[in-house]
């Protein structure tokens, strides 16, 4: 609307009506600043006129406009000359509202957070805002919650409030939209989104960590709480103590450790040689462990379990003799209480009288949860009262937990370590030495053999828990960073960038590392250190499977009586299963060489062309969706515990062949080997690279050829212990006569009816490869036919016979070259008549004697060669359990050979 409602209205009056012109009023005119509005004459007579705007007006712009107007007559005649002004007259004008905008919100959502269990008045305030000028239109009159079923309500100023107690565990979050209203009853146009979250009651207590966190192998130290924080509800602490605890027992003997055979493990950490284990893996050469129970639920462990009725006698040329001042006897055990009224002794390990008597020479047992070590000693070397019980009470003996025991003797001084830690005896018993007899002893473990003074010898005072790798080694003791090697475990807690921890931060592990105790005052430098805590596994094949983490905290304040009490956590690390390693052995697999190659100094080369490789099997998507394959082949290195080479079929004769190792092979390296009829055995932790280069160097002796089959080695071996294997690999020895050779050159020397089965000189050289100085030239071919060097060889035949019968097994290391081997069985000589010949005379001396000798030969019986003697001569510092001999070489005199 453009017209202005004046209130009184727009008249103006001139007194000099009714006199035309003078008397009447023409115009209104209004002075100011631009005014948007002008004033127009309805009656110039009346004096009536009207306001009215000359545009749009806006309120919002301006509310308001003030002015002055005057009144103009028409003057003295028509042409308005000398015209009059009225007085000025003061106009104000409002200008009147329409309500053209809706409520809008000052915030685009609202966020707010609200602790469970409680009713609030006022949660949260919204504020809406409407741009119209007026009081009416501008003012926002009410809010109200659009968003069904809440337990919120909203008043007209738009404070938000809960109509129930809210429930953490119930809901979390809720989104409430809310609307508002102006006092023109206008809508806003657009909703405004309210979060509300809810929080669970402040407890103090560790947040931000996650109850698993998965461990990949091989990927070396993985922090457990990379976000967590300790929460005090604004309590004030004056310091903060909090033990992590890396619970392992479930694992192996106690935690994760190597695996590999106790004689592995003890090379590896360069213990004392000579120890002889109590507990072996059952086997055809140790058989006294076969009627044990074994927990085949461990994870390559050799654990013996021990419930009151089993125990094991020792062989007596197993049993190490001659206990000197200086022995180590070594355990790991696991044991508890002794569930009977009157605990009675529990024996792991007995010497006692085999018959007649009942006396205990030295023996370890468990007596009331005490550990007692008992040491006799003979009358011969001690006559007087001396050391013979030692006691250690511990709480270790009797926690149903593994450790390592290990009690070092230095006679009268014994010292006990339990896993690495040192311990002495709290009762020392003296006692009178064991006057000599003639009574065998019998070694036992798990009880302790009574065979005297009773109707029927047995067993008593039976173990009950479990064992392994129990061993005695005599004539030494073993220092303590051995024993730590040998009970290291392989995993255990971190600590990442120790240099990074905060100010004022103490920390300590015990031993094993499995424990960790931190402390600090400061809140922000504990959370700090805490995340830097991680778990480590440095196996490459680590045991897979839970490890329990169990946090607990103890916290100070500020001189108060009450404090504010956190509560514990436990927490799980998953070991994820390794990749496990394919051990493939490959090379050649069968060998076919002369007789004379098995005789040789150097013998002949098992697996001279080995290779051994691993291989794991990583998952490729891409492999996988080209390929069809699951996973794609990797090569990685990791040692090997052991590996066999064992004798297929009919065991070794030691008087005729035999396998050899240089112990030269094994210098600067973790390996052993022993050797028997049934094959040889190459153990220690090492490289696969080393363990090539020592198999490379096994070789195979047989001084009789002809009296021995084809034979056949097959060769495996292990990682940790057999948990890892590698393929069968066979090899197939073949040897090849010399009847078969001389067939195959005879017939392209010379005509059948002329000789038969003669080895041509020059063939045998190609067949057989010497050293000698002197190799015939092919003018010898010529030679070799003429009949003096046939007269020669025959002579010399002879001669290899009469040497077979005096020197047979004897063996010869002074000389390099290959020995010329013949098959006098099948020799048949035809000397064709028509044709003249002479022979040196030399040659007739010698074939004179060697005929005399002959028949003195004849005369021998097959009884007298066998019993006649034999020399045997080993190859130095070569594995050997017994050597065959070696027939004499033969050597060629080329001067004597004349056409």
């Amino acid at each position: 609307m453009d017209i202005v409602q004046l209130d009184p209205p727009l008249v103006a009056l001139d007194k000099d009506a009714p006199v035309p012109y003078a008397g009447e009023i023409c115009a209104f005119k209004i002075h100011g600043l631009e005014a948007p509005f002008e004033a127009v004459v309805l009656n110039g007579t009346s004096g009536e006129g009207q306001l009215r705007a000359r545009g749009l007006v806006d309120c919002e712009l301006q509310k308001e406009y003030t002015f002055i107007i005057q009144a103009h007559d028409c003057g003295a005649g028509p042409g308005g000359t000398g015209g009059k002004k009225s007085h000025k007259a003061v106009v104000h004008i409002q200008v009147n509202d329409v309500n053209e905008f809706s409520p809008v919100f000052r915030e685009a959502q609202y966020h707010v957070a609200v602790t469970e269990g409680k009713i609030y008045d006022n949660i949260l305030q919204v504020e809406a805002t409407d741009q119209d000028c007026s009081p009416q239109y501008s003012q926002i009159c009410n809010y109200q919650i659009t968003t069904s079923n809440t337990p919120f309500a909203i008043d007209r100023n738009g404070n938000i409030r809960n109509t129930e107690k809210l429930s953490f565990d119930k809901q979390q979050q809720y989104e409430v939209l809310v609307t508002a209203f102006d006092c023109g009853q206008k809508r806003s146009t657009e909703s405004v989104a309210v979060h509300i979250y809810v929080k669970p009651v402040c407890k103090p207590g560790w947040q931000g960590w996650d109850k698993r966190v998965d461990y990949e192998p091989g990927t070396g130290s993985k922090q457990l709480f990379p976000k967590m924080n300790l929460e005090t509800c604004g309590g004030l602490l004056s310091s903060v103590r909090t033990t992590v605890e890396l619970q392992t027992s479930h694992i192996g003997k106690g935690c994760d450790r190597e695996t590999y055979s106790e004689k592995s493990l003890q090379k590896l950490c360069g213990a004392s040689s000579g120890s002889t284990d109590l507990l072996p893996a059952p086997s055809t050469s140790t058989n006294w462990t076969a009627s044990l129970v074994t927990d085949s639920e461990r994870d390559s462990d050799l654990i013996f379990r021990f419930d009151g009725r089993q125990a094991a006698k020792i062989p007596d040329q197993v049993v190490p003799q001659n206990l000197t001042d200086q022995f180590t006897v070594a355990t790991w055990m696991k044991h508890g209480p002794n569930p009977g009224l009157r605990a009675e002794k529990e024996t792991l390990l007995c010497n006692s009288d085999k018959t007649e008597m009942n006396r205990h020479h030295y023996s370890l047992y468990v007596h009331n949860c005490r550990l007692v070590f008992l040491l006799r000693r003979d009358f011969i070397q001690v006559d007087t009262f001396r050391p013979a019980e030692f006691h250690w009470k511990l709480d270790q003996i009797c926690d149903k937990e593994w450790h390592y025991y290990v009690i070092n003797v230095e006679f009268p001084v014994v010292t006990l370590y339990v896993d690495g830690v040192t311990y002495d005896p709290y009762l020392v018993t003296d006692d009178w030495p064991i006057h000599p007899s003639q009574i065998d002893v019998q070694l036992t473990v798990g009880a302790c053999w009574q065979g005297g003074e009773v109707t029927k010898p047995r067993f008593t005072q039976y173990f009950r828990g479990s064992l392994s790798g129990l061993t005695i080694r005599p004539g030494k003791i073993e220092s303590q960073k051995v024993i730590s090697c040998l009970q290291a475990c392989k995993e255990g807690l971190d600590i990442n960038s120790l240099e990074s921890l905060g100010k004022g931060i103490k920390f300590h592990f015990n031993p094993a590392q499995s424990i960790l105790v931190m402390e600090g005052e400061d809140l922000e430098n504990m959370n700090a250190a805490l995340r830097k805590v991680s778990y480590i596994n440095s196996r490459q094949f680590p045991t897979p499977g839970i490890r329990h983490l169990h946090i607990s905290t103890s916290v100070q304040c500020f001189g108060e009586d009450t404090c504010i009490s956190i509560p514990d956590i436990d927490a799980v690390v998953m070991v994820l299963q390794p990749s496990e390693p394919r051990i493939t052995i490959a090379g050649v697999d069968r060998l076919t060489r002369p007789a004379a190659d098995l005789r040789g100094p150097a013998g002949l080369t098992l697996f001279q062309d080995l290779h051994i490789i691993s291989t794991v099997t990583k998952g490729d998507t891409a492999s996988h969706h080209t390929a069809g394959r699951p996973g794609v082949q990797e090569e990685i290195i990791h040692n090997l515990d052991y590996c066999d080479i064992l004798v297929l079929g009919e065991e070794l004769r030691p008087e005729q062949e035999s396998l050899q190792l240089q112990r030269s092979t094994l210098l600067g390296k973790h390996l052993d080997a022993t050797n028997s009829t049934s094959g040889m055995s190459i153990y220690g932790v090492d490289s696969m690279s080393n363990y090539e280069q020592v198999i490379r160097q096994v070789h195979y002796y047989n001084w009789h050829p002809a009296q021995t089959p084809d034979r056949k080695f097959r060769l495996t071996c292990s990682e940790l212990n057999g948990r890892y294997t590698s393929n069968e690999f066979t090899l197939e020895i073949s040897v090849l006569h010399k009847s078969e050779a001389g067939e195959n050159v005879n017939h392209m020397v010379a005509p059948s009816q002329y000789m038969q089965v003669v080895p041509h000189l020059a063939m045998v050289h190609s067949l057989y490869p010497t050293h000698s100085p002197g190799v015939p030239s092919a003018a010898t071919v010529v030679i070799v036919i003429c009949i003096a060097a046939l007269v020669v060889v025959v002579v010399l035949g002879i001669y290899r016979i009469h040497l077979t019968h005096q020197q047979e097994g004897r063996s010869s290391d002074t000389t390099k070259e290959r020995e010329l081997d013949w098959d006098d069985s099948a020799l048949n000589i035809t000397v064709n008549p028509m044709e003249n010949f002479q022979e040196p005379q030399g040659a007739e001396e010698e074939a004179s004697e060697e005929d005399e000798e002959d028949e003195e030969d004849d005369d021998i019986t097959s009884a007298e060669s066998n019993d006649s003697e034999e020399e045997e001569e080993e190859v130095p510092g070569a594995l050997s359990v017994k050597q065959g001999s070696k027939r004499g070489q033969l050597d060629w005199d080329n001067s004597t050979l004349t056409c």
